[in-house]
């Protein structure tokens, strides 16, 4: 009897283990030694330093830039729904803490740079402020026809209580200091972020550009100046304005947009600090600009007409 007992006792630990190994949840992926280009939104990556008080705690395929301070921390840009969770390990990982994340910021309403703001602002607490064009989208989980990608992109986690910010309005925690710049374009809101990171009496100035990309629905057109008065111009003033700034460290939403991962890290090819970085980012996609004008200009009529 002893023995069919220890029998049966084995069996049940057999399975509850089985049990519990079945509810229990998969392990979390772990960061790429290095990011590959073109990596998926979704790649966990490796946080780091950027420099001074500045750090890349997105994923390989998405940015988002953590600058801290010990009143608290900012954040720039949640990437996607999903990479939330990564964002917020890269941040503990790191030795800080995502309840002291005081303020989240955006560059452009889109589901692959504020997917993840949502659940950022319920676990850290912080306010979300953002400029006045790009407020109504993250309240409402997706702009409106202003959006030139509005019939194809995906809608994200709405964002309650957006602070409106004007262009050129300062947003300030302890030390630090950025300033919103109105880049509109790629969306309405799209907005570029600027501050200095300083370390051992050296200051370096920080831009961290919109996409400023060209790129739309099936429907939208940049030089229809009927259907969007004004937004080809506007377009045109904010790639003046992201190239013209005081620009040493260039980020960018997208990393490949501004090779990012052959410029940090310890697997590093290309310098840092590049002070004529903006203007080339610039040029580049005034480029790009203008073949999408030319691709708009050399539509058959009928497709013309049927937008």
């Amino acid at each position: 009897m002893p023995r069919y007992f220890a029998l049966a006792a084995l069996l049940l630990c057999g399975v509850a283990a089985s049990a519990l190994a079945a509810t229990a949840p998969a392990p979390a992926p772990r960061p790429a030694a290095a990011c590959p280009e073109g990596a998926d939104w979704n790649m966990p990556a490796a946080p780091l330093r950027i420099y001074a008080d500045t750090w890349y705690v997105g994923t390989c395929g998405l940015s988002s830039i953590l600058i801290t301070s010990p009143q608290g921390h900012v954040l720039i840009d949640g990437a996607t729904e999903k990479a939330a969770a990564l964002i917020e390990a890269n941040i503990r990982a790191l030795g800080f803490k995502v309840e002291d994340v005081r303020v989240i910021l955006n560059s452009h309403e889109h589901l692959d740079h504020a997917g993840g703001i949502a659940q950022l602002q319920r676990d850290s607490g912080a306010t979300v402020m953002a400029l006045s064009a790009a407020a109504g989208a993250l309240e409402h989980g997706k702009g409106d026809r202003g959006d030139p990608q509005y019939l194809s992109i995906e809608a994200f986690p709405a964002i309650p209580h957006v602070k409106r910010l004007k262009d050129g309005e300062e947003v300030t925690l302890g030390p630090i200091r950025l300033t919103a710049h109105a880049t509109p374009g790629h969306t309405p809101g799209a907005t570029t972020w600027t501050w200095d990171s300083c370390q051992d009496g050296r200051c370096h100035h920080m831009v961290y550009a919109d996409s400023l990309s060209a790129y739309t629905d099936d429907v939208y057109r940049y030089s229809d100046e009927a259907a969007h008065p004004g937004a080809l111009a506007s377009f045109r003033q904010a790639i003046a304005t992201m190239a013209a700034l005081p620009c040493d460290i260039l980020l960018t939403p997208h990393p490949d947009a501004s090779q990012m991962w052959k410029r940090l890290g310890p697997n590093a090819t290309l310098p840092l600090v590049d002070e004529t970085a903006c203007h080339r980012y610039g040029a580049a996609v005034t480029a790009r600009l203008d073949k999408r004008l030319a691709d708009e200009k050399a539509m058959p009529e009928k497709e013309k007409a049927a937008r």
